[in-house]
C-alpha cells in the first residue's frame, strides 16, 4: 500500500515537473511559447500539459506547430517496455475503456490548427518491435512515409496498419494516417531528478529561485497542484511572472541571460521546447537537412553543412562576446563549433551539456575536476594515418575497429582514450574537466604526429558534445582530420560514417 501511495505521488511529482519545464519557456523573450497549461480540460489524455506557440513553430513535417498536447505516463521503474500493439489496449494508459489511439483520435477533432500529440513516458519502445523503426530521430514524431510505405497487409508495415486501422474502426489507410498526423512518442523521458536539475538551469536563467539540491522536498512540484486547486491552471508570460512576484520566487539578481547570448544550432529536435535556447538570427535550424542520424540524400557535410555552421557562428561572434551555446547537434557538428570558436577567438563561451542528470552550464574555467584519460597507443600497421578513439559515454572500440577494418583505412597508428572504470553517462563532471581532457587529446595526438604533422587523423568519438567542443578548440594539434558520426540510435545501419575533413 505505501508502495503505492509512493508511486502515486511521484507520478503527481513527474507531471508538475513536465508542466515547469515547460512554463518557463514563457519567461525567455526569444521564445515561441506563449500559453502552458497544466491540467487542461482537454482533449481527454491529452490535456496533462498543453504548450501553445506564436509564432507557429517548424518541425520536422510541412506545417507549422500551433499547440503540443501532452499525455504524461510516469513509472517508478525505467525497465518497462511497449510496442503498437499496446495502443490499442486502455489499460495501457491505466484507462478501462479508451485506449491511446482512440484518445488521439478524438483529440485530433479539437486541434484547428496543426498540432502535436505528444505520448511522454519513462518506458521505452520495446527494440525489437516494429514501432522502434517508426520513431523519427529529429522530433520522435512518427514517420509516416515509412508505416504506409504501399506494402499490403501482411508486411511488417502492413500488419501494423490493420491492428490500428481495425481498433478505430476505420475503412482505409488515408482515414488513419489523418489519425496519426502529429502524432509523437517521446520514451525513456528523464526521471524526476533530471527534470529537477533541469527546472533548476532554467529558473536560473530567468531570474527565478532554485531549489537546493539538498533538499528533500521540490517546491515547484506542490506549487503546481496548488495552483490548480485555485483555477490557476494556465499561463501567460505575464500572468506566470505575477505569480513568481506574489511567491517570492524572483531572486532579485539580474539574471544570466543578460550577460551571455543564447546561440544555438539545432540538427535534430529535442521532445520539448528549450528555454536555454535562441531564436532569430542566433539560432541555426538545420533539422530539415537530416532524417535522423543521417545526412539527407544529396547534401554533403562538406559542401552543405560545415559553410552554413562556420558562417553562423562567425556572425554570432560579431554581435556578442559572450555566449551562452546550445548544441542540440551531431557530434561533428559540436567540433566544427570548436574550430570556429577557438581559444584564440577571445569569445568566452558556456556550454548547454544534457544528460542523465538534465542540463547544466559548463565552462573550462569552472573548476571541475576529474580523473584523466587512460591511453592506449598501439601500433597497428604500416599507414601513416592516426585512429584516436575516445570512450566517455560508451565504448567506441569494437565498433571502430570494426570499421577501419571494412573501409581498409590505412592506420599507423591507433590511440584509445578510456576510463578505468569504464564509460558512463556521469563520467566527465564539468566544462573545467571536459577541457583538460580535451588537452589531454590533443596533447597526445601532437607527440604521434611529431615526426609526420600531414599524416590524418579519424577521430572516433563517444564523449558529451561539450567535450569535443573543446577538442574542436585544440584542432591546430589534430588537423588534418576526418570526424566520424555513429548510429548510436541504432535506428540505421549501426555503423561509422564520415562527415566533416578539418584541414
Amino acid at each position: 500500500m505505501a508502495e503505492a501511495v509512493t508511486a502515486r505521488w511521484h507520478g503527481d511529482n513527474y507531471q508538475s515537473r513536465v508542466f515547469w519545464d515547460n512554463a518557463l519557456n514563457l519567461l525567455d523573450d526569444t521564445s515561441c511559447v506563449v500559453e502552458v497549461t497544466f491540467e487542461a480540460n482537454g482533449p481527454k489524455s491529452f490535456d496533462d500539459v498543453v504548450i501553445k506557440y506564436d509564432p507557429p513553430v517548424a518541425r520536422s513535417g510541412p506545417d507549422r506547430i500551433h499547440a503540443d498536447y501532452h499525455q504524461v505516463k510516469y513509472h517508478v521503474d525505467r525497465g518497462g517496455h511497449f510496442g503498437y500493439e499496446d495502443f490499442t489496449d486502455p489499460k495501457f494508459i491505466g484507462a478501462t475503456t479508451f485506449s491511446l489511439l482512440q484518445r488521439l483520435r478524438d483529440a485530433q477533432l479539437h486541434a484547428s490548427a496543426p498540432s502535436l500529440f505528444t505520448f511522454l513516458t519513462t518506458y521505452r519502445v520495446s527494440p525489437t518491435d516494429p514501432l522502434a523503426r517508426l520513431i523519427s530521430g529529429n522530433d520522435r514524431t512518427l514517420m509516416l512515409e515509412k508505416l504506409f510505405d504501399g506494402t499490403k497487409d501482411g508486411s511488417r508495415m502492413g500488419k501494423i496498419r490493420k491492428c490500428w486501422r481495425e481498433h478505430l474502426g476505420l475503412t482505409d489507410d488515408g482515414a488513419l494516417r489523418e489519425v496519426l498526423r502529429g502524432f509523437r512518442i517521446v520514451d525513456g523521458h528523464r526521471s524526476l531528478e533530471e527534470l529537477r536539475s533541469q527546472i533548476n538551469l532554467k529558473a536560473k536563467v530567468v531570474g527565478m529561485l532554485t531549489c537546493n539540491a539538498a533538499d528533500s522536498d521540490f517546491r515547484y512540484d506542490e506549487l503546481a497542484r496548488q495552483l490548480k486547486s485555485r483555477g490557476l491552471a494556465a499561463f501567460t508570460s505575464e500572468s506566470l511572472l505575477r505569480l513568481a512576484r506574489e511567491e517570492g520566487l524572483l531572486d532579485g539578481t539580474q539574471k544570466a541571460a543578460d550577460l551571455y547570448s543564447p546561440i544555438a544550432i539545432r540538427s535534430f529536435l529535442g521532445p520539448a521546447s528549450d528555454l536555454t535556447g535562441a531564436s532569430g538570427e542566433n539560432a541555426l535550424s538545420l533539422v530539415d537537412d537530416f532524417r535522423q542520424r543521417y545526412i539527407q540524400e544529396g547534401l554533403d557535410w562538406q559542401r552543405d553543412i560545415r559553410p552554413r555552421v562556420e558562417t553562423f557562428l562567425a556572425a554570432a561572434a560579431t554581435r556578442s562576446r559572450h555566449m551562452r551555446l546550445i548544441l542540440d547537434a551531431h557530434a561533428s557538428i559540436a567540433f566544427l563549433a570548436g574550430t570556429v570558436l577557438d581559444v584564440k577567438s577571445g569569445i568566452d563561451v558556456q556550454l548547454i551539456q544534457k544528460g542523465r542528470v538534465g542540463a547544466r552550464i559548463w565552462q573550462a574555467d569552472d573548476q571541475t575536476t576529474g580523473p584523466r584519460f587512460d591511453e592506449a597507443v598501439m601500433m597497428s600497421g604500416s599507414g601513416r594515418d592516426v585512429a584516436v578513439l575516445l570512450s566517455a559515454a560508451q565504448d567506441v572500440n569494437p565498433q571502430a575497429r570494426a570499421y577501419i577494418a571494412k573501409a581498409s583505412l590505412k592506420i599507423g597508428t591507433m590511440i584509445d582514450f578510456s576510463f578505468s572504470s569504464g564509460p558512463g553517462q556521469q563520467s566527465i563532471s564539468g566544462g573545467a574537466h571536459g577541457a583538460s581532457l580535451a588537452e589531454q587529446v590533443a596533447n597526445a595526438v601532437r607527440r604521434a604526429k611529431a615526426t609526420d604533422p600531414d599524416a590524418v587523423v579519424h577521430l572516433f568519438a563517444s564523449v558529451p558534445n561539450s567535450i569535443l567542443f573543446y577538442l574542436g578548440q585544440q584542432h591546430q594539434a589534430i588537423a588534418p582530420c576526418i570526424v566520424y558520426e555513429f548510429d548510436f540510435d541504432r535506428r540505421g545501419d549501426k555503423t561509422y560514417h564520415p562527415s566533416f575533413i578539418m584541414d
